[in-house]
């Protein structure tokens, strides 16, 4: 079984290297950037989501610590 392997060489990798920056260079122009308002609102709004969840999470946490750890405790004594 025979491999093709192409050796292009320090001359190649730096023209291939180039060709990826440039491409990536183009697509960078092409994003659209939020603006500092929608930047700020989509911020709070990730934050305040994080918030609710972390309360959400901690509630369900000591609600089944609370059934699981000392209600099966209480019913085995």
């Amino acid at each position: 079984m025979a491999e093709s392997v192409s050796r292009k060489g320090p001359v190649g990798a730096l023209a291939q290297t180039r060709a990826f920056l440039q491409g990536a260079q183009a697509e960078i122009k092409k994003v659209t950037w939020p603006t500092r308002d929608e930047l700020y609102k989509a911020t709070r709004m990730i934050v305040i989501l994080s918030i609710v969840l972390g309360v959400a999470i901690g509630l369900l946490d000591l609600l089944l610590n609370l059934i699981f750890v000392r209600g099966i405790a209480a019913i085995t004594q």
